[in-house]
């Protein structure tokens, strides 16, 4: 069964056929040659200068084929989170660290560590649910609105900056891992700037093995470049990607119409969340 699952995932990512396949207008990254070559020539730093950043002009599809209350999410997050005692993620390699960890959901945030790069860790420290909002969907879960959180969500470190790896090495083992646990939907949460093409690639993948996403982004210029299937942006801060720390309302309107809209999308393309607005309006009624 495992490498039947393997077979299809990489059959519809392309993995291990022709270059032509991989070429193709919902390949994961559409200018792989352009990109590889680039970045060969980019000399490592920690602001992109000159980085060469993934330039996709179309996007997978998968409908969602079935309702909210009724679906198995799984979540994924590049905040670099790792189990206290376990192997942390290596942020020192010039291409990246492409594992991932699965971690269950009743580990608790005090047993969490964060190998960060490209962002600020003191949000999610202050508050998990700033960046992977385990307590915020099982809430969710208690209260109907989703049929239930996976029993384990999916950890990387997003700073990978040789894309290609992205696309050829994490992106099916992590979409093959992902269909082993038969979930239906998938919510993709980056940390920073680098975060956001990781994941847009790979919720890319994930839409391409028959799993629908959705990817917040508080990035927009690159989501508009990586260009995931479906996206939900904001005017918010890189390392609080959920919502701000401790304001649990403003976590919760995020995710509630992010989610939503997993359902109501009928094709590629990313909407502005309105969470904004309606937290100011709250914050001038002195409710924050």
């Amino acid at each position: 069964m495992l490498n039947t699952i393997r077979e299809n995932i990489e059959r519809r990512l392309g993995i291990g056929g022709s270059r032509e396949l991989r070429t193709r207008e919902t390949a994961l990254i559409e200018n792989l040659g352009t990109i590889a070559r680039r970045y060969r020539g980019w000399r490592a730093n920690e602001n992109l200068t000159n980085y060469p950043f993934v330039e996709n002009t179309n996007a997978p599809f998968t409908p969602m084929r079935r309702a909210l209350p009724m679906l198995n999410l799984a979540l994924i997050s590049s905040a670099g989170a790792y189990i206290d005692g376990t192997q942390a993620f290596d942020t020192a390699a010039r291409d990246g660290d492409t594992s991932y960890r699965e971690i269950p959901i009743e580990v608790e945030a005090e047993d969490l560590l964060y190998a960060a790069r490209g962002y600020d860790t003191t949000a999610v420290q202050a508050d998990m649910n700033a960046q992977i909002p385990v307590e915020r969907l099982l809430e969710y879960q208690a209260n109907g609105v989703i049929g239930k959180l996976n029993n384990v969500w999916w950890s990387l470190n997003g700073w990978i900056p040789n894309a290609q790896m992205v696309a050829e090495q994490l992106a099916p083992q992590l979409a093959e891992r992902v269909a082993r646990y038969e979930v239906q939907a998938a919510l993709l949460i980056p940390a920073s700037r680098l975060c956001h093409q990781t994941l847009g690639i790979l919720a890319r993948a994930l839409e391409k093995a028959n799993v629908p996403t959705m990817m917040l982004s508080v990035d927009r210029e690159m989501t508009d470049l990586v260009r995931p299937p479906r996206a939900a942006y904001y005017t918010g801060e890189l390392g609080a990607v959920a919502g701000k720390p401790n304001h649990k309302q403003y976590q919760l309107r995020i995710l509630d119409e992010s989610l939503r809209w997993i359902e109501t999308f009928d094709q590629p393309g990313s909407r502005r969340l309105v969470v904004n607005l309606e937290t100011e309006v709250e914050e001038e009624r002195g409710e924050q």
